[in-house]
């Protein structure tokens, strides 16, 4: 059985460790490291939650060591569980899903150590994340496929081979339900300024997101056909669509978007 060490249990940990125990993990095979009281109440019954790294039982071999604290706390929490990286006692493979924290960093914290960084979402917790991730050198097809099976609990999975390319996963992906939210929020004020009441326009806008962020995941079409679908020419949906699609509308504010957030995740990363 795998055993898995858990380090941080915020939101994104949360949603990681129901997906475990829903696909079958034993509560016997997991430790949680978090101080908060939440935590504890939450998952307390099912598996071992303890306050500090200290406090995990020195019998505990850990098969991988999940990363999940806040980025900023990253350089003063990690170090606390290098212990698990002793390859000469069959050292668990450690996988990050911290924001801009690079493989190199987290080798000057836990040494020659198998690391795996990740960069999930926040639809993670609905079970339809988009993770992808990028391994080291030290990382074996197996600890690799142990990731991989961690990772899928919260959603869909795709590995790169440079690490690079994370930044640009992070602008897109990572930051991306941002990006949806704030549509939602903005065809709302749009249709409010149309004359619709507030509660009729909220519930609209929300509709229509959801809706068709669920037709674009079903369909085998491209999200180019899907909208061509809805569009009759010269009806009201090309209209609105010349807006949106002209020289100074939705893509090239989208690619500005994205390309800060990429440069804001390089930043930091150091």
């Amino acid at each position: 059985m795998t055993k898995i060490l858990l380090a941080g249990c915020g939101k994104m940990g949360a949603a990681m460790l129901e997906g475990w125990l829903d696909q079958g993990v034993a509560g016997a095979d997991v430790v949680v490291v978090d101080p908060a009281a939440a935590t504890h109440d939450a998952f307390g019954g099912r598996v071992a939650v303890v306050g500090r790294a200290e406090d995990v039982d020195p019998a505990f071999r850990p098969d991988v060591v999940v990363l999940a604290v806040k980025p900023q706390v990253m350089a003063e929490v990690a170090p606390a569980y290098r212990r698990f990286a002793d390859s000469s006692a069959g050292g668990a493979v450690f996988l990050s899903i911290a924001a801009g924290k690079t493989l190199a960093f987290f080798a000057g914290l836990l040494g020659e150590a198998a690391i795996v960084r990740a960069m999930p979402n926040t639809p993670a917790a609905v079970r339809r994340g988009m993770t992808v991730a990028v391994a080291n050198d030290a990382v074996s097809d197996a600890q690799r496929g142990l990731c991989d099976g961690l990772l899928a609990a919260i959603g869909q999975v795709a590995w790169v081979e440079e690490e690079g390319l994370i930044d640009a996963v992070t602008a897109v992906s990572g930051s991306g339900p941002a990006y949806v939210f704030l549509m939602a929020e903005a065809l709302a004020q749009a249709g409010r300024e149309a004359g619709l009441p507030d509660e009729l326009a909220a519930a609209l806008a929300r509709a229509t997101v959801s809706g068709s962020g669920e037709l674009l995941r079903q369909s085998a079409e491209s999200a180019a056909a899907l909208r061509q679908n809805v569009t009759s020419p010269g009806g009201t949906t090309a209209a609105a669509l010349a807006v949106l699609m002209a020289d100074d509308g939705l893509q090239p504010l989208m690619t500005r978007a994205v390309q800060a957030a990429a440069a804001r995740s390089r930043e930091l990363a150091g």
